[in-house]
């Protein structure tokens, strides 16, 4: 049985092309438990998993819930936006009292960069990373080139931009680690304030023309406009963004060749795409909400499976 060469995922930067794949394979595996009519399995039933969110998120929380949940495992949910972090804990000692509870595993989310490597190296956990800071976000780069996979049979070879707000999105990173680790060409395009000065670094080109860079792509990855990260104005008015950076319908279905369309959620509709590309069979947004379900519980598995 091949493993991981990681106990925990704390970004894309420390897999290696052989992780992602056993990932996908074991996540094509429970995508068919997921469609079967019993969905569960009790493959982690002894693991207990906390789920620790230092910030607000709705769907990565709930689709991390529903995957541990369909692994049979127990869950502990512990929203700290809430908690007793407000009243000065601090993250070592709530993580500490958490896993007095005997945890097995930690998935956080939290407003630091850095946060899962620091929690990693203090507590005897499995950690999984939902997203720190403006740092990286691991589970949601696995699902988004597991579906270009399963849309387009391969990501290796393929032309992928991501549009928006790439300074301040951990999923930009998060792909363009996980893009690049798998052979695909990557592009960035947006606002010249909102892509990060030396993104060339990490192998990607830059396009500041929208049409041009969806002329050019396979697949176009729209980021929505993270506007409670942006303490100065990035853009002139959400308008004037949409106008040059927004996808509709019509520029769309002017381009010369059909290409795919992802958003990592929640959709700003109308700023960053519009309700009928949202809605249209190019897009795949739908599948990647049910394909991170199944990543997840790849991921869940592989990383119990090393607990020793």
């Amino acid at each position: 049985m091949s493993e991981l060469s990681v106990d925990h995922l704390l970004g894309i930067k420390y897999l290696n092309k052989k992780d992602i794949e056993l990932i996908f394979e074991t996540a094509d595996h429970f995508k068919e438990v997921i469609n079967r009519s019993i969905k569960k399995v009790p493959t982690l039933r002894d693991i207990t998993i906390a789920n620790i969110f230092f910030e607000n998120s709705t769907r990565t929380r709930l689709s991390f819930e529903l995957a541990e949940k369909r692994l049979s495992a127990d869950v502990v949910n512990f929203s700290a936006a809430q908690s007793s972090v407000k009243k000065g804990e601090t993250l070592i000692d709530t993580v500490n009292n958490i896993l007095s509870m005997k945890v097995d595993m930690v998935v956080m989310r939290h407003p630091n960069p850095g946060a899962g490597i620091f929690l990693s190296k203090h507590v005897k956990a499995a950690i999984v990373n939902a997203g720190d800071g403006a740092h990286e976000h691991p589970t949601q780069a696995l699902l988004d080139s597991f579906s270009i996979r399963e849309k387009l049979g391969d990501v290796g070879g393929k032309n992928v931009v991501i549009v928006g707000d790439i300074l301040h999105s951990r999923v930009a990173l998060s792909n363009i680690f996980a893009l690049k680790l798998q052979g695909a060409n990557v592009k960035v395009c947006g606002p010249r304030t909102l892509i990060p000065k030396h993104i060339e670094s990490l192998g990607v080109t830059v396009e500041t023309d929208l049409r041009k860079a969806l002329q050019w792509c396979d697949v176009a990855n729209m980021l929505r406009v993270q506007n409670e990260r942006m303490d100065i104005s990035y853009f002139p008015s959400t308008r004037e963004y949409t106008q040059q950076f927004g996808v509709n319908k019509e520029l769309l279905d002017s381009l010369d060749k059909q290409i795919v369309i992802m958003h990592p959620g929640p959709i700003n509709r109308g700023v960053e795409i519009t309700s009928d590309v949202a809605d249209s069979d190019q897009s795949i947004i739908l599948h990647q909400v049910e394909n991170g379900v199944a990543v997840r519980m790849a991921v869940l598995y592989l990383l119990a499976s090393k607990i020793k």
